[in-house]
């Protein structure tokens, strides 16, 4: 019951990264956004990574706390198969470069929204929309991992 539990949250967290970042990637930057000026667009991706980013800190949590769960109830890292192991792998480095994008590019972006600074925004969205696309087909590559390894 507990191991269903954990991954039910694991499931669910990775859901809500993966998909956010889908739906910003190829949903929102091209079409919706696209058409709007710089300084509306700018702090409109500024206001949606506000909301978005603490979802996924709470997701970056639960992953890892729900997955580091499942692999001590298989016994530990000694008891998992090798693709547990490359899936923790790249889990941690999106954990990493997620943190490297909320803490670097993002609070540029945030600082230069805040001043008006539409070129050092934009040239910041560019570092985030590169991060997340990364992450978005690291985070692509940890599902199919999970089926294909399985």
């Amino acid at each position: 019951m507990l191991h269903s539990l954990f991954i039910l949250l694991h499931v669910l967290a990775a859901v809500i990264w993966v998909g956010g970042m889908f739906f910003a990637y190829h949903c929102l930057r091209p079409t919706a956004v696209a058409v709007l000026e710089p300084p509306l667009r700018l702090a409109l991706w500024r206001g949606v990574f506000g909301r978005f980013f603490p979802w996924v800190w709470a997701s970056v949590i639960v992953l890892i706390l729900s997955g580091q769960a499942m692999i001590l109830q298989m016994g530990g890292m000694a008891g998992v198969p090798i693709h547990v192991h490359v899936m923790l792998g790249i889990g941690y480095l999106m954990a990493a470069l997620y943190a490297y994008l909320y803490f670097v590019p993002f609070a540029a972006l945030k600082r230069a929204v805040m001043a008006g600074e539409w070129p050092v925004a934009g040239a910041a969205l560019n570092r985030i929309r590169m991060l997340v696309h990364i992450n978005l087909m690291l985070g692509l590559l940890n599902i199919v991992l999970v089926f294909v390894l399985r």
